[in-house]
């Protein structure tokens, strides 16, 4: 009687696993993703970013960026542009929410004022590159719908359909590498008409801390304007003691000067 029982439960757990849904998958590797990226509290990071225009022409800036992880709600970020003269002291805030549209701020040396930007800009260029301000936000889970698309290898490819409406994408495809602590390797973005809008190609990776995965490059190419952007990573620390009060308007401003 007890193989019998085992055997039901077994056909019965198996019958779960085949029924579970694309939507089911894809939401289940997003939170995986999220677990495996628990826990890193704060960091610090220099970033040289590179602009390519259409011609192949290329501009370099310097920049700083500061993130505080958050559990009850997304993470704030605090990026400052260290050079060149044109861009120095430009610095914007970030409050990403898990629900409802994130709080962003953006503050011009040349004015000395914070600018909030508003939830219909967010799909904007950031400072000229080709990254959207909605693409500065933490990648929470409540943020997206999800759809399991693919596995090839270790490679997971999940459909995120972002839930605000004022989002600049249809949909999103991220690839997943699930043998590397759920670590994203791609991201395609689709604009408003459905039409492949850019790609991100996530590379030169270290582990910090033993578990916390980070891209030394980003390569965002847009395939509507062949434009580029690449970020390049450098000395992250994760051991810096940040608290709140270093993500706050004045903490903006002050990081401009």
């Amino acid at each position: 009687m007890k193989k019998i029982v085992l055997s039901f439960m077994a056909i019965m757990t198996l019958g779960f696993i085949v029924a579970q849904t694309p939507e089911e998958k894809g939401l289940e590797i997003a939170k995986a993703a999220e677990k495996a990226d628990t826990g890193f509290k704060s960091s610090t990071v220099n970033i040289k970013m590179t602009l390519k225009n259409k011609n192949g022409q290329t501009s370099e800036r310097l920049l700083t960026t500061k993130t505080f992880e958050l559990t009850a709600d997304g993470d704030k970020s605090l990026i400052v542009f260290n050079s060149p003269r044109d861009v120095k002291g430009t610095a914007t805030l970030t409050f990403t929410h898990k629900k409802g549209s994130d709080d962003q701020w953006l503050f011009l040396p040349s004015i000395k004022r914070v600018k909030r930007i508003s939830s219909n800009n967010k799909s904007g260029p950031f400072v000229g590159s080709e990254f959207a301000y909605e693409d500065l936000s933490s990648q929470e889970v409540e943020k997206y719908a999800y759809k399991f698309v693919a596995e090839k290898g270790n490679l997971l490819l999940v459909e995120q359909d972002p839930v605000d409406p004022k989002s600049g994408y249809t949909r999103r495809l991220v690839t997943y590498n699930k043998d590397k602590g759920y670590r994203i390797e791609k991201v395609e973005f689709y604009d408003r008409k459905n039409s492949l809008l850019k790609t991100l190609i996530y590379s030169d990776y270290n582990v910090y801390k033993g578990k916390f995965w980070r891209a030394g490059t980003f390569n965002m190419v847009n395939h509507q304007t062949n434009k580029e952007t690449k970020l390049e990573f450098n000395d992250y620390n994760f051991e810096i003691n940040l608290t709140e009060e270093d993500f706050s308007q004045v903490a903006l401003k002050r990081a401009g000067k």
